[in-house]
């Protein structure tokens, strides 16, 4: 089954699935390991792993790059946080060609102004993009994927922007009506209230997708109750590795030894069976002439 096809069954399941970040190669291998169905490339953690703002300060082109790695090193389908399509119409329906090219199965896109700003950082002040242009971008976007279940998922920003239900819904039905293949409906309250206000108007007419980064201790029972249809755990890698990495830096820092550290964290030989060495090894033997033959030739 191709990978866009693995992704529209995902994103239009009658019960939540889920979306595991990744950030690179390597992470992206980990999620498919670990059991998880999808991959959702942010655009946050794709940034911070490049040491740059989530502003567009690094280019598309930079993060295709990233995304061929991604592509490459897994076999479940990779949804990418695509910001605002990285300009107007033309460069977002220019995006998709691109990422068909790679295997990406997926996009999603905000309805803000690039270059866009995390929407985390000053929501209420960040300008959103109109109806009429996004729209526009929506449709450019379909017309130009060559494979049919390409998703293109349109990222509602109203309740981030402080516009409220009735705009939120307003965007949501003209993004379904332009060929969205499923609707993000975004939101930073440490509750569920805007979402679950959202479900209940929209009834069902179309998949939503969620990111409760901020509303992280509602229960997933009331994902399935609102009838999500896909849940992302939108940073959650690249934050682990942060810890992770401050915690044994400072550790060998203080001690000067890496007694202390060594039996806490992975192996050499669990990072080279990530890179799959041994394949390479096979294909050595099986591709490369041996040393005694080679020798004897050279003799010859």
């Amino acid at each position: 089954m191709r990978k866009t096809t693995k992704l529209k069954n995902l994103l239009n399941s009658q019960k939540p699935s889920f979306l595991m970040e990744a950030h690179n190669a390597l992470s992206a291998k980990v999620v498919e390991e670990v059991g998880f169905k999808g991959i959702w490339a942010s655009g946050l953690s794709i940034s911070a792993s490049m040491g740059v703002r989530d502003n567009n300060e690094a280019s598309w082109t930079q993060v295709l790059d990233i995304l061929e790695f991604m592509s490459d090193a897994t076999t479940i389908p990779i949804l990418l946080d695509g910001d605002t399509g990285y300009g107007n119409f033309n460069n977002a329906r220019r995006l998709v060609r691109k990422l068909e090219q790679l295997d990406i199965a997926g996009v999603c896109i905000e309805d803000k102004l690039f270059p866009k700003t995390n929407s985390f950082i000053n929501g209420e002040a960040q300008p959103l993009a109109s109806i009429d242009e996004f729209c526009g971008k929506i449709k450019a976007m379909k017309d130009a994927q060559e494979d049919e279940d390409f998703m293109v998922v349109a990222r509602v920003e109203a309740f981030i922007a402080g516009w409220g239900l009735e705009e939120a819904l307003k965007r949501a039905e003209a993004y379904r009506q332009a060929g969205a293949d499923a609707i993000l409906m975004h939101s930073k309250k440490a509750d569920i209230k805007e979402v679950e206000a959202f479900m209940k108007e929209w009834n069902g007419r179309h998949p939503v997708v969620i990111v409760p980064t901020k509303y992280y201790t509602t229960p997933t029972d009331e994902f399935r109750r609102l009838g999500i249809n896909t849940v992302i755990w939108a940073n959650h890698n690249l934050r682990a590795s942060i810890t992770a990495m401050k915690k044994i830096s400072k550790q060998i820092l203080e001690d000067e030894s890496l007694i202390h550290v060594e039996d806490s964290i992975v192996s050499v030989k669990e990072i080279f069976r990530l890179q799959n060495a041994e394949e390479l090894q096979r294909a050595e033997k099986k591709y490369l002439p041996s040393t005694t033959n080679q020798s004897q030739t050279e003799t010859e």
